[in-house]
């Protein structure tokens, strides 16, 4: 066992020491040691109830013959990061809790991991470092928060967001969105809709990392806890076979996780994250790059409406069949013989499963769209490419061209909104904003909530930066190379016209190469002053299109 490097032999007597220090027994001693690496904070409704799942997945783990430690990582909620200071950290904080746990299992030599993340950036992080390390690792994702219930609607918390623009603009009363506040988190979970958490859960079982039905099985449901204690008992299972996730997440895993991401619509982050954990993995010859997340958009049709494309939820998403559901309809367009953390492939994970509710998980023959849920645009304001959530976008929409409106900044593009200066019709450019200009390329969900609230038509976005998975319409993000590397995107001046044209896959600034080129060479950089982790991530990190990992 890995673990007998710090229990075996007369030179681990001082370690040994340590360990019945806590608590260990000479039996204990002969027994696989398990790392549970839990994300537990009192401050992100996601992770509230963590501590539960960490106590199953214990259980699970004694029942089976292991010896469990759990140790905690980071997390932060982007809602309540976002639109500040603090969301620069959030992007960031994605290699801190892989870093964490690499760390852990590396210092202390454990057999195997039991990760336990919830939101946006820890279960990336997480699957990042168990490619990493390698040793047999598997998921428990922390599930939904039930959608919220207002006059009679179900709501979430981009409701919240979006009613900010609405009293903003005198459609919505004071009394309403402060009704609408008490009731649309209504407690543990990740937010209610396929934003970038639960998109990242979907990911997480697709690829075979943690159990089936894991990812829509809801926070407060005691389904959940099952699932734990069955994955404390499975990591014994792994260990004795030597199931490693480069076993597991193989280049046709990924591939079958990306189809499922086209086939619900999910966050437009995915491809900063999938690219990202396909990194850590690049000696076993998986390579994850836009033009993966682009061809398979072509092949795979988006099947599920859920919130914010839609008006179905995550809950109605577990009621219809969840993952299991998803994966049984696209089967025939699956690699189907993968291998997965239950010990078995994926044709043998989803042999008893069905759709139960066509409505929400709907037939290849059926489709919400014929393509899938993103698309890569290029042109000559994004030579490397930019993404958009092409299923949340009106039809009248795949089409636009307009003047721009520049801003520096996500602050000055917010005031402008509410100020009034943003009209039918243009193309707000935010930029500056990117992984290195941000820094930590923060997501823009307040303009673009403020301008859905507020019901201004025709208007696209684009950033450097990056919209949260509760982002809809014509919002095109991640365009890279980005405005302070000296990217296309920092030569556009107000006024300039930009056409999109998402279904031909353009994003192109009408002006020649070399008045672009002219342009950039005498654009003025914000100078941004940031210390500690901040200032090291802005000296490492590489650009969106590669996933933003850190060099």
């Amino acid at each position: 066992m890995r673990s007998d490097t710090i229990k075996k032999g007369l030179h681990r007597t001082p370690h040994r020491t340590l360990l019945r220090a806590c608590g260990v027994t000479d039996e204990d001693m002969e027994r696989p040691f398990i790392g549970i690496a839990n994300s537990f904070t009192e401050i992100v409704p996601g992770h509230l109830h963590l501590k539960s799942v960490a106590e199953a997945v214990k259980t699970g783990i004694n029942n089976a013959g292991g010896v469990a430690f759990e140790f905690n990582t980071m997390a932060i909620c982007d809602g309540i990061a976002m639109n500040h200071e603090g969301m620069r950290y959030s992007l960031a904080s994605r290699e801190i809790v892989a870093d964490t746990v690499e760390s852990m299992a590396m210092a202390h030599q454990f057999d195997g991991l039991v990760m336990i993340p919830t939101c946006d950036k820890i279960v990336p992080g997480m699957l990042m470092a168990a490619a990493r390390l390698d040793i047999p690792s598997i998921v428990v994702t922390g599930g939904p928060m039930l959608p919220g219930e207002f006059k009679g609607k179900s709501v979430d918390l981009i409701d919240v967001y979006e009613a900010v623009g609405a009293v903003s603009s005198g459609k919505m009363s004071e009394e309403d969105i402060y009704e609408l506040e008490r009731c649309a988190c209504p407690g543990p979970g990740s937010c209610a809709g396929l934003f970038t958490a639960n998109t990242m859960a979907c990911i997480t079982e697709a690829i075979g990392m943690s159990l089936p039905y894991c990812a829509t099985t809801h926070a407060v449901a005691s389904k959940k806890i099952r699932l734990a204690r069955q994955s404390g008992e499975k990591i014994l299972e792994l260990i004795d076979k030597n199931i490693t996730p480069s076993k597991i997440m193989t280049q046709k895993a990924f591939e079958n996780a990306i189809a499922v991401d086209m086939a619900l619509g999910g966050s437009s982050n995915t491809t900063l994250h999938i690219p990202a954990i396909a990194y850590e993995l690049v000696d076993s010859g998986v390579v994850v790059n836009l033009d993966l997340f682009d061809d398979l958009s072509k092949k795979i049709p988006h099947i599920t409406s859920i919130s914010p494309s839609g008006l179905h939820s995550m809950l109605d998403l577990d009621k219809a069949g969840g993952i299991p559901g998803v994966l049984k309809v696209l089967e025939s367009k699956l690699n189907m013989n993968v291998l997965t953390c239950t010990g078995k492939s994926l044709k043998e994970n989803i042999a008893n499963s069905s759709v139960l509710d066509e409505t929400v998980i709907r037939p290849l023959e059926d489709p919400i769209h014929t393509q899938g849920g993103i698309a890569v645009l290029k042109g000559n304001l994004a030579p490397k490419g930019s993404v958009i959530k092409q299923g949340a976008v009106d039809q009248d929409m795949m089409k636009h061209e307009g003047p721009a409106k520049v801003y520096n900044s996500e602050e000055e593009c917010v005031t402008a909104i509410f100020r009034g200066e943003v009209i039918e019709g243009d193309v707000v450019v935010i930029r500056y904003e990117g992984p290195k200009g941000g820094p930590g390329m923060r997501e823009m969900l307040n303009p673009t909530s403020a301008i859905s609230g507020m019901e201004i038509k025709s208007v696209a976005l684009i950033t450097d930066g990056r919209f949260s998975g509760g982002t809809r319409g014509p919002c095109i993000g991640h365009i890279s190379p980005e405005a302070m590397v000296g990217g296309p995107i920092a030569a556009v001046n107000n006024g300039d016209i930009i056409k999109i044209d998402i279904s031909n896959r353009i994003l192109e600034l009408k002006l020649s190469d070399e008045e672009i080129e002219k342009r950039i060479k005498n654009a003025i950089k914000p100078e941004r002053k940031v210390k500690g982790s901040l200032a090291r991530y802005m000296k490492l990190v590489t650009s969106a299109d590669e996933g933003a990992v850190l060099r």
